[in-house]
């Protein structure tokens, strides 16, 4: 995955609801098009994360999920 130019957000240690809560106001924060590497261990987020992209119309670009810490690819949409 790659992490070039990406903001990184490390979100390790932290349980539902804060991630996405805080990947939220990240992306408020960050410009139309830009990227976000999300590094997580808990496990509700590979449920969480997608929906959240899907409702908040952000792009999930790549994700890992079969080790922990969970790396998701977030592109800002609009």
């Amino acid at each position: 995955m790659k992490n070039k130019n990406n903001a990184i957000l490390n979100l390790i240690g932290l349980r539902c609801p804060e991630p996405i809560m805080i990947i939220r106001k990240k992306l408020r924060n960050m410009k139309l098009n830009q990227k976000i590497l999300v590094l997580s261990d808990d496990p509700s987020t590979t449920r969480d994360i997608p929906n959240f992209c899907y409702f908040m119309n952000h792009t999930l670009l790549e994700f890992e999920i079969k080790i922990k810490p969970y790396r998701y690819l977030l592109k800002k949409g609009l």
